[in-house]
């Protein structure tokens, strides 16, 4: 587990692909994040969370003072949360602000997806960094904070991430999951009051992935 920063306020990782930050419902004896966390720090609190298959930057709280001050900071947008993300096709727009409506737990498949009159307010902003011929890696910074949102908004918009099947992604060995990635994260300390930034590089296969795009 890469630690990116802790004090007795607050805990950032680089979340590694594959581990859910909660027990998973489908393998409710196979590790998880907190629990392995509290192992080595003790008691922490979410803040947020992140899919099982997405990597990136996460905080905790330490103390239940820092988790108010740090979800008050969430709820009310003052974090920012920066992602990166390989999607098929190429877009014929650089910027795009996607304001699709959201609902949870839909079938099934407990699918988030779009629903114009019983969703909730959803808004993500997209940006092109790099195309390829097929595909392109964009940032997306998600304004609410909708399960699965990023990878439904990227799909209402004709583009789904590589490798996310479940949200229309075309099979690949590209990359055995969907192609997001949490880059970074700023918000204020909840204790000295600072506006702290922390990043984290890209993991193996999701580097692997754009290299074999660029060839």
């Amino acid at each position: 587990m890469n630690i990116l920063f802790a004090d007795e306020h607050i805990l950032v990782i680089d979340k590694p692909a594959g581990i859910p930050v909660l027990p998973d419902g489908w393998e409710k004896d196979a590790p998880y994040l907190v629990k392995l966390l509290e192992e080595e720090y003790g008691k922490i609190w979410i803040v947020h969370r992140l899919d099982k298959t997405t990597s990136g930057v996460m905080v905790f709280a330490r103390t239940a003072e820092a988790h108010r001050s740090l979800n008050i900071q969430f709820e009310n947008h003052e974090a920012e949360k920066v992602y990166h993300a390989i999607v098929e096709g190429n877009p014929n727009w650089n910027e795009k602000v996607a304001k699709f409506p959201l609902r949870a737990d839909v079938g099934k498949k407990h699918r988030t997806a779009v629903d114009d009159k019983r969703g909730k307010p959803s808004e993500t902003r997209f940006r092109i960094l790099k195309r390829y011929q097929d595909w392109a890696l964009v940032e997306a910074k998600p304004l609410t904070g909708r399960t699965h949102q990023i990878r439904v908004h990227a799909y209402a918009l004709g583009h789904p991430l590589v490798g996310d099947i479940l949200y229309g992604g075309s099979f690949t060995d590209l990359i055995l999951r969907p192609a997001l990635h949490a880059h970074s994260l700023t918000f204020t300390h909840p204790a000295a009051g600072e506006r702290l930034t922390f990043r984290a590089e890209a993991p193996e296969d999701f580097v692997s992935a754009l290299e074999r795009l660029g060839v």
